[in-house]
């Protein structure tokens, strides 16, 4: 009876210890499954734009990550079958010498969206919370005072009209390694390697810090961030358009269907830093 009692209390401290971690994403779906649910989503996208080209919306949609996170793939499938008149993809380069010289935020303001308009960044002003952070590319004060502002600049475009919405996609460091060799083997993804790439497993650590710092200083009521674990591309997508569509209003939405995965998308929290969300 002794061993019984053992075992038990055994195992209510197990359920007790895993009621404080994470729950893992959901597993894989096929591919089958895959088009079905993003063919369906896709309608529902079309639905979307139509109610805001009525309505006169101003959507912005902030899609921030490591590399090879899965931005591009998820910003495809949106944009696939969506007017390109009102739809429009901001994927800025290097800053230009004029840029460096600017109000940081400047470079940014022509590329925000007018009435009827839904416009993604593939990484956006938080590139000064990233990659510039980490490579040294900005000073500690330029740095400080976009972490200052941008909460402000944020609140400004709320205020106005806009519809922001915020993601980040966060991988773990053997997906990233796997990704980044199969960008650098395969003939079709050569635009996309880059000198920083390297730096991306070297500087795993440093990036974790930078990440951390932006999400918890830049997270707000009026601005929230979205962590999407991104490990399963398929997963992503699906689960990415779902809390889009969740989170926007337009006419016939068909409600069940896009109910995103608690497990794949959930709104940032500060508790994230230490429970194991977030990769380390």
């Amino acid at each position: 009876m002794a061993g019984i009692g053992i075992f038990f209390g055994e195992y209510l401290m197990s359920k007790k210890n895993n009621l404080n971690q994470p729950a893992k994403p959901a597993a894989q779906i096929s591919k089958h499954e895959y088009r079905k649910m993003l063919h369906a989503l896709q309608i529902e996208l079309v639905k979307l734009q139509r109610h805001f080209i009525k309505c006169n919306d101003k959507i912005l949609i902030i899609f921030e990550g490591r590399d090879v996170s899965g931005k591009d793939g998820t910003i495809k499938r949106i944009i696939q079958h969506l007017s390109p008149r009102e739809t429009r993809v901001v994927a800025l380069g290097r800053p230009s010498d004029r840029d460096h010289t600017s109000w940081y935020f400047q470079r940014y303001v022509p590329y925000l969206p007018a009435a009827q308009e839904l416009v993604l960044f593939n990484r956006s002003w938080y590139n000064r919370a990233g990659v510039e952070r980490v490579m040294g590319f900005c000073t500690d004060a330029e740095y400080e005072e976009f972490m200052d502002s941008v909460p402000e600049f944020e609140h400004m475009l709320v205020r106005s009209g806009i519809k922001l919405l915020k993601y980040y996609l966060d991988i773990s460091k053997h997906i990233q390694k796997k990704r980044l060799n199969e960008r650098m083997t395969d003939p079709l993804t050569q635009w996309k390697v880059s000198a920083l790439d390297d730096q991306a497993i070297k500087k795993w650590k440093p990036y974790s810090l930078a990440r951390n710092e932006m999400l918890a200083r830049s997270h707000n009521t009026m601005a929230p961030w979205t962590i999407v674990r991104a490990d399963d591309k398929h997963l992503t997508r699906l689960n990415v358009i779902k809390d889009m569509l969740s989170r926007l209003d337009y006419a016939d939405k068909d409600e069940r269907l896009v109910l995103p995965d608690p497990q794949v998308v959930l709104t940032y929290d500060a508790t994230f830093l230490e429970n194991g969300v977030l990769e380390p």
